[in-house]
């Protein structure tokens, strides 16, 4: 049965920085918004996080810049990683699975391409639920391994990071994941059923990236994404592309 929802893609509003009440409205109204008004570099990135999250943030994680020449597509996902690092003898997590929100700021524009699309998970889950309900069960109630496609790279816990794609914070925020890590549980007895929903799963959310309204960033602009609510990708891209990338924690996070 197809899973292919109406309405998904999401348009983030363009709101100037002097305006982060507004953006902060369209965030929770939208799930996306773009700011715009502010330098590129790493600090405007996290005073953009300041003037739309405010005291709600809990922790930030390490900027990230990505720098890509003739890119191929990234496709829809969530941010987030467990990834813990030795500093001085001392344990430092540089990313968290349950970031719940990311900020990415245009730092160069490609020659050509890769415009930036926004899906709403949300309502993806939603449709699910009546559309393909084996796939909505599969969601919302088995457990997978987030990160075992990717056992042994560096920094990656030893310890399988056990979710469901599906999942409430204690504060009742509803998360949807999407990674392209996660694999079936060691030893799982249904493993060939659940790697059969994995792969219904990244075939659904595929089918919904050509019909994705696109936006393309300008230099300095900000991409503000609920990650717990939305998935974000690219399209391909010819010539050099260059971004700030900002996730975190607020208090609403797991």
């Amino acid at each position: 049965m197809s899973t292919f929802p109406p309405s998904v893609g999401v348009v983030p509003a363009r709101i100037d920085a002097s305006e982060a009440d507004r953006a902060r409205e369209r965030l929770v109204q939208d799930g996306a918004v773009i700011l715009t008004g502010l330098e590129t570099g790493a600090d405007n990135l996290t005073v953009a996080a300041a003037l739309v999250l405010g005291g709600r943030i809990r922790r930030l994680f390490p900027h990230r810049r990505r720098h890509s020449t003739d890119g191929g597509t990234v496709h829809l996902h969530a941010d987030g990683f467990d990834v813990v690092v030795d500093v001085g003898g001392v344990p430092e997590r540089r990313r968290h699975p349950d970031e719940d929100h990311v900020l990415v700021q245009c730092v160069r524009p490609a020659d050509e391409g890769g415009e930036s699309f926004v899906a709403d998970a949300y309502r993806f889950t939603d449709h699910c639920a009546e559309a393909d309900p084996e796939l909505w069960a599969f969601l919302t109630g088995t457990d997978v391994d987030l990160y075992g496609a990717w056992a042994g790279l560096r920094g990656l816990p030893a310890t399988p990071r056990v979710a469901r794609h599906v999942e409430y914070t204690r504060t009742g925020r509803r998360i949807v994941r999407r990674t392209d890590g996660a694999v079936p549980l060691h030893r799982d007895p249904d493993e060939d059923h659940t790697r059969a929903m994995l792969e219904r799963f990244e075939h659904a959310v595929r089918r919904l990236e050509p019909a994705l309204p696109r936006v393309l960033l300008d230099e300095g602009d900000i991409l503000v994404l609920d990650n717990h609510r939305c998935w974000h990708g690219r399209d391909a891209h010819t010539g050099d592309r260059v971004v700030e990338i900002l996730t975190l924690l607020t208090c609403d996070a797991r």
